[in-house]
C-alpha cells in the first residue's frame, strides 16, 4: 500500500472539472485509489463519492493505493493533484 498526504491549493477545492479528470486517471489504474478526508473515505474513480468530500482550498486530504500498480498510480495521482489542485 502506498499512501501520500496533499493541502489543497485550488481557491474552488475539488470542483467538477479536476475532479472528473481525477476520476478519469484514477480508472486508468488497475489498484484502488481511495481518497480521504476527515474521516470520510471515498473511491476516486466514482466522481459522486469524490464530490462528496467537499474538499475545499487548505483541507488536508490523504490517497492511499493498493494493488499491483500502486507506485505509478501514486506517482501519477501526486502528480495531477500538484498540478491541478
Amino acid at each position: 500500500m502506498k499512501e501520500f498526504k496533499y493541502v489543497i491549493k485550488d481557491n474552488e477545492g475539488i470542483h467538477a472539472r479536476p475532479a472528473g479528470e481525477l476520476v478519469k486517471l484514477a480508472k486508468s489504474f488497475e489498484s484502488s485509489v481511495m481518497i480521504e478526508k476527515e474521516g470520510k473515505k471515498a473511491d476516486c474513480k466514482k466522481i459522486f463519492g469524490l464530490m462528496g468530500l467537499g474538499a475545499k482550498k487548505d483541507h488536508e486530504v490523504t490517497f492511499t493505493f493498493e494493488g499491483a500498480d500502486e507506485e505509478a498510480a501514486c506517482e501519477a495521482v501526486s502528480k495531477f493533484m500538484q498540478e491541478n489542485l
